[in-house]
């Protein structure tokens, strides 16, 4: 028996949408107050400049997650039924699990460099 379909009600549906925009904007305010983190390493060398790198781009991937995230949300909000919740979260959980491993290759690339070159960045 196929379940039928299902709605959120206008009231929880704008109550989520208002918390996820609350939790979106003060996830941003992190991620800002991280990159003048790094800035402050902007004239560093050695240690210190694949410690930015490093830095930078684990939160330039801490953003795009967050969009993915924030994308999912919106996804499962507009789900008609249990089977699309479920398709839905086969697919997100897959495409994070493939995003994860290149990200962890990204960064291991930066220390590598590091390692052989002194830079994080040749």
């Amino acid at each position: 028996m196929k379940a039928t379909g299902f709605e959120f009600p206008p009231e929880l549906r704008a109550l989520a949408e208002q918390g996820i925009e609350t939790a979106r904007k003060a996830f941003q305010g992190y991620l800002d107050a991280t990159e003048k983190t790094l800035s402050a390493f902007d004239a560093s060398t050695g240690p210190q400049a694949t410690i930015r790198e490093v830095g930078r781009k684990a939160v330039g991937f801490a953003q795009e997650n967050l969009i993915d995230n924030f994308a999912f949300i919106d996804k499962l909000m507009r789900a008609r039924d249990a089977e699309e919740v479920l398709r839905l979260q086969t697919e997100f959980a897959q495409a994070q699990a493939q995003k994860l491993a290149s990200q962890t290759a990204a960064i291991g690339e930066v220390a590598r460099r590091a390692m052989t070159t002194g830079k994080p960045d040749s």
